[in-house]
């Protein structure tokens, strides 16, 4: 009789943990912080940056999937999806909003106070009232800028660089997103003693018309605006229509060069959303948002497609391929 006891015990007490086991796994579930993604492009061009951003994460020990969740949010160049995508984060009470892209943080700033944001943007955060200093941001807001903005007249040296003579230069820019270079481009263009020909895109069904039209104007070259989520998106796409087309460009990206754009020149997006992952670490350790600095990437890096040079007949200036962080033969 107290053997089966025992064992009509033991059976209880084994029952009793199968079933806790569950609910100790769903506990721990459920403690697990989530991180919720914000970006208004589309995840195939972005799988670079993600990667860098949950390479910062783990430097403060936190592995996406393991001890941190990620809940992604893709508005797929649709800007206007963005501020709801934002809303839905908050409501879904995540515990930091990584937003990345100047669409993605101006709509998370204004859906919340209270849920701590970190972004990535190529803007002055300042200049655009999402922070009240870089030194000291406050409120619930910090993040990572790079030099997108400011080497934008870069670009245009570069571009009179490579075709010596030109006088009028294209620039791409999409007109929806609420902060482009474009101001900043006149300038420096001015200064140059350059004409720009703005052409607009905000949809993929710009683009043949842009590039049909393209070779009417003046210009003969192209430079692509590089702080918009959209254009960035459609790296690859525009590398294929420039060289279909017959176009010298230069953009922002290495996977446009990669694609067959000619010549790309930024901040290193990669490296300003490894340090948005550091700093969405240090956030879910305790530390409050509005009292870390916002950072700036300030590595900067040009490659050129020689290959695509040769079929343009181009002959790119020694001084820009000794520059160059990689030649693509």
């Amino acid at each position: 009789m107290i053997a089966k006891l025992k064992r009509r015990e033991f059976i209880t007490l084994l029952s009793g943990a199968a079933a806790a086991w569950p609910l100790a796994a769903r506990a721990q579930q459920a403690t697990k912080p989530v991180i919720g993604f914000l970006n208004s492009a589309s995840p195939e061009s972005y799988a670079r940056m993600v990667a860098a951003f949950r390479r910062g994460l783990n430097e403060k020990g936190y592995v996406a999937g393991q001890s941190v969740a990620i809940e992604y949010r893709w508005a797929e160049g649709r800007y206007d999806r963005v501020p709801e995508m934002a809303g839905e984060l908050v409501r879904r009470q995540v515990a930091v909003i990584a937003a990345t892209g100047t669409p993605a943080m101006l709509a998370a700033k204004a859906a919340t106070t209270a849920i701590p944001i970190v972004f990535t943007t190529g803007t002055d955060p300042v200049q655009l009232g999402v922070v009240t200093s870089l030194n000291r941001p406050g409120g619930n807001v910090t993040g990572v800028t790079t030099l997108n903005v400011e080497v934008a007249p870069k670009r245009l040296e570069l571009a009179r660089e490579l075709i010596p003579g030109t006088s009028t230069v294209a620039v791409l820019i999409n007109r929806t997103n609420p902060e482009t270079e474009l101001r900043i481009m006149q300038t420096a263009a001015s200064a140059l003693g350059l004409q720009l020909h703005v052409l607009d895109a905000s949809t993929e069904h710009d683009f043949d018309t842009i590039f049909a039209a393209l070779h009417q104007t003046p210009a003969r070259v192209l430079v692509i605006a590089g702080a918009d989520p959209f254009l960035i998106s459609r790296s690859e796409q525009l590398a294929e229509l420039t060289v279909r087309h017959a176009v010298p460009a230069i953009f922002q990206f290495r996977e446009f060069v990669a694609a067959g754009g000619l010549i790309s020149y930024g901040g290193s997006v990669t490296d300003a959303y490894r340090q948005a992952g550091i700093y969405a670490g240090r956030i879910l350790k305790g530390e409050k948002p509005g009292e870390l600095p916002v950072q700036q990437a300030t590595k900067v890096e040009l490659f050129v497609n020689l290959k695509t040079a040769r079929t343009l007949g181009l002959t790119v200036p020694t001084a820009l391929l000794v520059r160059a962080d990689e030649v693509i033969e």
